[in-house]
């Protein structure tokens, strides 16, 4: 990053490290608005930044601490300052957290942040160690339960329904995991190399996309019941359109799309994991309710 004529902030991998989660924490942000809509609670901007800072921090975190398999898939992050990204995750962590604690959530901040270590980097206790981050659908539901588990964390805060939380817990713990198995596409070679497992490792690209269907058509299934019985607010246009467009994405994609040259193939999978919350809410916003 160029600042004057010959000086130069950061190196490109480091601009790269710095940059590589930012989608992803924007997208963060909007989910949870829309958890907040399901549950019928008032839009909480410094909320969604808060939770948005916190995803920033913990997706850094596991591009800083690297791992063996960052190495194949991540390669273009080869040579970033470590110590810029944990300066960059630990700022981003404590304005994030001041955030939350500031408006009573406690747990929300901290459970993501630690999870995310021992994902990446592993606990061991002499003989025994742990790491999350495994193979066989196992490290997708860690994902799933981690980032759906923040959500209803902070959406408690304002939702006195046990049952209403419950739901939208369980409707983004399966979202976030569909979306973090299709991520796993792109990554079969470096998980692989890596020892970690993956399901498109391990049952093959066809059998793993069958799979995410029946778990989405089922989770979808869960919501619109629950919106008939007036356990979710009345958000049939984001509901529809978050199911159909990821129905059509699972339907029409493969790996191969990531090495197309066409632009809209080759970024047809961050496009939807990244914005379909964009166009469910500007959907939303133009149709008269």
């Amino acid at each position: 990053m160029k600042i004057f004529h010959g000086m130069t902030l950061f190196t490109i991998p480091t601009t790269r490290l710095l940059n590589s989660s930012t989608v992803v924490a924007i997208s963060a942000g909007l989910r949870l608005h829309v958890a907040f809509l399901l549950a019928g609670i008032a839009p909480q901007i410094f909320e969604y930044m808060a939770f948005a800072l916190i995803v920033y921090a913990t997706y850094t975190l596991d591009r800083t601490l690297e791992c063996k398999e960052d190495s194949i898939n991540r390669s273009e992050l080869a040579g970033a300052d470590k110590k810029t990204g944990m300066i960059a995750c630990i700022a981003t962590f404590m304005l994030g957290a001041g955030i939350l604690m500031h408006d009573g959530i406690y747990a929300a901040p901290l459970f993501p942040f630690i999870v995310g270590f021992i994902y990446t980097r592993g606990v061991r206790v002499g003989a025994f160690s742990l790491r999350l981050k495994a193979g066989a659908g196992i490290k997708n539901a860690i994902i799933g339960i981690t980032w759906g588990g923040t959500i209803a964390l902070i959406a408690s805060r304002w939702c006195t329904s046990l049952v209403t939380v419950t739901v939208i817990f369980l409707f983004f713990v399966l979202k976030v995991f569909i979306t973090s198995c299709v991520n796993d596409f792109k990554d079969v070679e470096g998980d692989m190399a890596a020892g970690i497992f993956t399901l498109p490792a391990c049952l093959g690209e066809s059998l793993t996309k069958k799979v995410l269907i029946l778990i989405l058509l089922g989770s979808y299934g869960v919501m619109f019941y629950a919106l008939l019985h007036a356990v979710i607010r009345e958000e049939w246009i984001l509901l529809t359109c978050g199911f159909f467009i990821t129905f059509a994405f699972l339907l029409i994609y493969t790996s191969s799309f990531e090495q197309n040259s066409g632009v809209v193939y080759r970024k047809m999978r961050e496009f939807v994991i990244s914005w379909e919350s964009v166009v469910g809410l500007a959907l939303r916003a133009c149709i008269p309710g």
